[in-house]
C-alpha cells in the first residue's frame, strides 16, 4: 500500500499543503497523513505515519524537507522503516528504496552521516586537547560536586547521606566524599 505524508510548517503555507496533498493522490496513496508543524518540534503525524506502516507498504512524501529535519534524522526514519520492511519513496529526488539505485542512495547517506559524525567527534577531540594545553578546558564539573553548598547544608540539617542523595538526585558514594573533602560538615553534624 502507498502511504502519503504532507506536512507544513504553518498555516501560510496552505497552497504548498494542497499540492503535496494532490500529488501524493495522483500517486495513488490510499492513505494519507498530514501534519502542521514546525520540522524542530514534536511531531506527532509523523510519529503515527511510522506507527501505522506495514510490512510491504510505501511511505512518500514530496520532497525531503517535508519528511525529516536532518541528514541524521532521515537515517534514523530509514532505519525505523528497513525494520518494519518499508520502503521510502521521495517523489521529487526519485529515489524509492524498493529499488537497487534507492537503496544506494539511502547507503551513501548513511555513510556521509557515519562519516559526518566521525569527523565532528575528531575535531571536537583536537579541540579539546588545544584548550587543556591551555589550561581552559577542565572538563564538566560532576553534578554532584556543583551541590557541594547544599550538600553540606543539608548535612548540617541532619539529613543523612542518603536522604540527601535521593533529594539532590545525586550518587550516595559522592556524597559521601564530598563530606569527607568537607570535615567542618562532618564535625558539626555529630
Amino acid at each position: 500500500m502507498l502511504v502519503g505524508l504532507a506536512r507544513t510548517s504553518t498555516n501560510d503555507q496552505k497552497a504548498g499543503l494542497e499540492h503535496q496533498i494532490e500529488a501524493l493522490r495522483k500517486l495513488g496513496c490510499e492513505k494519507l497523513f498530514i501534519e502542521e508543524t514546525s520540522s524542530v518540534g514534536q511531531r506527532p503525524v509523523l510519529d503515527q505515519a511510522l506507527d501505522w506502516v506495514r510490512d510491504g507498504d510505501t511511505l512518500c512524501v514530496t520532497t525531503l524537507s517535508r519528511l525529516a529535519r536532518s541528514v541524521p534524522h532521515l537515517w534514523q526514519i530509514i532505519q525505523h522503516l528497513d525494520a518494519k520492511k518499508v520502503s521510502l519513496r521521495i517523489l521529487d529526488m526519485g529515489v524509492d528504496t524498493a529499488t537497487p539505485n534507492g537503496r544506494l542512495l539511502t547507503n551513501l547517506i548513511g555513510s556521509i552521516v557515519q562519516w559526518e559524525r566521525e569527523v565532528m567527534l575528531e575535531r571536537q577531540a583536537v579541540g579539546i586537547r588545544k584548550a587543556q594545553k591551555e589550561g581552559k578546558f577542565r572538563g564538566r564539573v560532576p553534578v554532584a560536586l556543583r551541590q557541594t553548598d547544599e550538600i553540606v547544608r543539608l548535612k548540617r540539617e541532619g539529613k543523612s547521606p542518603a536522604d540527601i542523595a535521593r533529594m539532590l538526585k545525586v550518587g550516595r558514594s559522592s556524597v559521601y566524599r564530598i563530606l569527607a573533602d568537607n570535615p567542618l560538615s562532618i564535625a558539626e553534624s555529630r
